[in-house]
Formats: structure tokens, C-alpha cells, sequence
């Protein structure tokens, strides 16, 4: 294995990769040429350098961040704005310019994004934050389960459908798709199969009169036409599971126990 930075000239650049949640993989370097090693081309210069890596040995989560100017061809302000980086595996690494030796350092995904229109910021998370994550179910009224996931028990194909875009308002934040029982996916996802935020998740907040609105920023590109996946929604109360769904038994959650509000309650004669 190569080991770096082990005599006082050493041929070294800074390499890290990017996998955005649509499929796209883009990789760059700090050298001053393009680099091809593990399968993927590496820009050189692309107007983006991660800053202040730590590493540690414990198990808190390490720290990063990636900063640079909105230049690039792969990396442009629409782009941050459509949410294409969102949650992109990220992976940062040294690799040997001259022999293409290369090491992993980091890996984790992007976080909070902040962008002035001229430079950005990109808050890194390692894979260690998944540590930090509170797996002990906590007592609530409405069901911890996700719908159609793990612990719900319905089909997520049962009600799920690919529908077709009548129209887009990204000035409203909503999209109209024709025939739909819109209060039937409030709460629910639509995920573009087409355009420039394909592969993306939006969440539906509100619907009516065929229009649905979303919970993130629609981007101009979304044309009349537009195929998207659509997955019904369920507001986790124990009327609709029991009621629509039928799915009563497999609720996760305790719609009949008493909230701390009981203790402040007085006593009744």
C-alpha cells in the first residue's frame, strides 16, 4: 500500500468524488490535469477544494467542509438550487499523480449547503453521524412507522403510480397532474422521472383542484409531459390507518395514552 507524505517531495494531490442521488458521479483533483484512476475521470481545478478534514478515533462525528466558486460547468448555482447535491455520498481522498495510487480519507454526505450567488459552502457529515442516530422508539400518539417502509406492512407498488405532468408553477411551488384524489397524497412523495431534477424527492405539503403542492424549490426545465412517480400519503393517525388503509395491526404507535398534560390536570369530583 502506498503510504504518503513519507520523504520531503512527495507527489501528491487532493482527489474527492461526488454521488448525486440522480445517479451522477463527478470526480475532481487539486492537480493541475485532468486524472483518470478507479473508473472515474477527475477534473482538474473545478473550483471546489474541501477545507478543514479532522479525523479521529472516537466516535464523534468528524468534521468537513467543501467551499468554492460557482464556476464550474458541474457544479452551478441551478444545480444547488434544484437540490441535485442534496444528500450526495461524498468521498475525499490523497492520490499519487504520477502513479495513481490513491487512498480514501473520508466519506460521508453533503449537509447544509449555503449559497451568495458567487462562492458556496457544503457542510460535510461522516459516515460516524449515523452513530449519533436514536434507535429507542419514543411513545407518541401517531405511528413512527414510515408509510409503505419498515414496520408499516402495506405495498409501497399498491400505492404508488407514474403519472403524467399537466403543468408546472415554480413560482407556487406546485405541479398539476389531472384526475388525482389530491387528498390523497398530502404527505405523500413525487419523484420526476424526467427533467433537471430527475431522481428527486419531493415531498407534497398540500393539495387541491389538481394541483400538488411541494415541500422543496421547483426548478424551470419540468415540462408539460413530464412522467413522475407518485406515492399516496398517510398523516399517521390511527383513524386513517385503521379507516383507509385497513391496516389497523401493524400501527406503531399509542393513539390512547395519556400525554403529560394528565399531570397537570385537576380532579374531578
Amino acid at each position: 500500500m502506498r503510504v504518503f507524505f513519507d520523504r520531503e517531495l512527495d507527489t501528491v494531490a487532493t482527489f474527492w468524488r461526488i454521488y448525486r442521488r440522480d445517479g451522477t458521479a463527478l470526480g475532481f483533483t487539486s492537480h493541475d490535469r485532468d486524472l483518470m484512476f478507479g473508473g472515474l475521470l477527475h477534473r482538474a481545478a473545478p473550483g471546489m477544494i474541501p477545507a478543514a478534514i479532522r479525523l479521529t478515533a472516537e466516535l464523534s462525528n468528524d468534521s468537513a467542509e467543501a467551499q468554492g466558486a460557482l464556476h464550474h460547468d458541474t457544479i452551478r448555482a441551478e444545480d444547488l438550487a434544484a437540490g441535485l447535491f442534496d444528500d450526495a455520498a461524498i468521498a475525499i481522498g490523497a492520490v499519487d499523480w504520477q502513479t495513481l495510487d490513491h487512498h480514501t480519507l473520508y466519506t460521508g454526505q453533503i449537509g447544509r449547503i449555503e449559497d451568495d450567488q458567487s462562492q458556496f459552502a457544503a457542510e460535510l457529515r461522516s459516515t460516524k453521524s449515523l452513530l449519533e442516530e436514536d434507535l429507542v422508539p419514543r411513545t407518541s400518539p401517531t405511528c413512527r412507522a414510515e408509510f409503505c417502509g419498515r414496520g408499516c406492512g402495506l405495498s409501497a407498488a399498491r400505492y404508488a403510480s407514474v403519472q403524467t405532468v399537466a403543468e408546472t408553477d415554480p413560482e407556487a411551488n406546485r405541479i398539476r397532474i389531472p384526475g388525482l384524489v389530491g387528498a390523497n397524497y398530502i404527505d405523500g412523495r413525487v419523484r420526476f422521472l424526467a427533467g433537471p431534477q430527475t431522481g428527486l424527492t419531493f415531498g407534497i405539503i398540500d393539495a387541491g383542484d389538481d394541483w400538488l403542492l411541494l415541500d422543496r424549490p421547483l426548478v424551470a426545465g419540468t415540462l408539460p409531459g413530464t412522467r413522475a412517480e407518485l406515492l399516496e400519503g398517510c398523516d399517521h393517525t390511527i383513524a386513517t390507518c385503521a379507516g383507509r388503509f385497513g391496516n389497523g395491526i401493524n400501527f406503531r404507535g399509542e393513539p390512547f395514552l395519556p400525554g403529560n398534560d394528565l399531570l397537570a390536570r385537576y380532579g374531578q369530583p
